[in-house]
């Protein structure tokens, strides 16, 4: 796609590596508009049916670049803050793409994960860590609030009261604490980490695409639905998905006892 965001594919697996390993992968605004972009094509494409997200070299993602922020001292208070709410808006475009694309989206990370990394893989639909990744949240450290869905996804993964601790103490959370609390789904050795990321990966891209990202979309609006609403919601997913290839493909493997070969349609 561009220099900051590489895109790879291994058959029906698309991986999106953050690329800028000297700068532990911070997020600058050439890399917000190429994850935009990215992502907004992958969402659209039917033959991608998982992802992996991941850093170049051994971070995952520091944060935003503060190299970026620094320069932006020398604007106006005025144009400082146009600036940071157009970067912040490109951001959030790629989050609610991230959010509510079909194609499950697996964060796979190592060493610092910082800033907007933790609200990437709060965001992620799962996410595997090596023992060696250390979680902080780090805005506040630079006198800032959290952005990128941070403060919609990381209260609902972790708990309202360890999410305000990370987030007003800044202290760092190892791999195993971090998969303990909700944060996190897996952690392994640091040398298997590509190799188990991607057999997961490939075991989804083999699934149901549309069951997924109908699973997707309600597991999204849960905490905003009444009882009611989530059960009518239920209802019409399910009955859409009963009328595609990949039900009728389940259905009638788990009848003739084989293991189904879905197409993602």
């Amino acid at each position: 796609m561009g220099e900051t965001v590489r895109i790879e594919q291994q058959g029906a697996v698309t991986i999106v590596t953050l690329n800028r390993p000297a700068s532990l992968n911070s997020l600058n605004s050439e890399m917000s508009y190429e994850l935009r972009d990215s992502f907004s094509a992958i969402a659209k494409d039917k033959a991608i049916r998982a992802v992996v997200l991941r850093g170049e070299g051994n971070h995952f993602m520091a944060g935003g670049d503060i190299a970026f922020f620094k320069k932006s001292l020398e604007l106006t208070p005025d144009e400082r803050k146009e600036k940071v709410t157009e970067l912040i808006g490109v951001v959030h475009e790629f989050i609610t793409t991230l959010r509510t694309m079909p194609q499950p989206v697996i964060a796979s990370v190592r060493g610092n994960v910082a800033g907007f990394g933790m609200s990437l893989v709060a965001a992620s639909d799962l996410a595997i860590a090596s023992e060696n990744a250390l979680f902080t949240q780090a805005y506040s450290q630079i006198g800032t609030s959290p952005d990128g869905g941070n403060t919609f996804f990381l209260p609902r993964a972790i708990g309202t009261k360890r999410s305000m601790a990370m987030t007003l103490l800044n202290e760092p959370v190892e791999a195993e604490q971090a998969m303990q609390m909700g944060l996190i789904n897996k952690v392994v050795a640091d040398d298997e980490l590509e190799t188990v990321t991607l057999k997961l990966a490939g075991r989804l891209a083999q699934g149901p695409t549309q069951a997924y990202g109908r699973a997707k979309q309600l597991m999204n609006s849960t905490m905003g639905n009444t009882l009611q609403q989530q059960l009518d919601a239920e209802q019409e997913r399910f009955a859409r998905c009963s009328i595609s290839h990949d039900f009728a493909e389940g259905v009638t493997a788990f009848m003739e006892k084989r293991r189904a070969d879905f197409t993602g349609e």
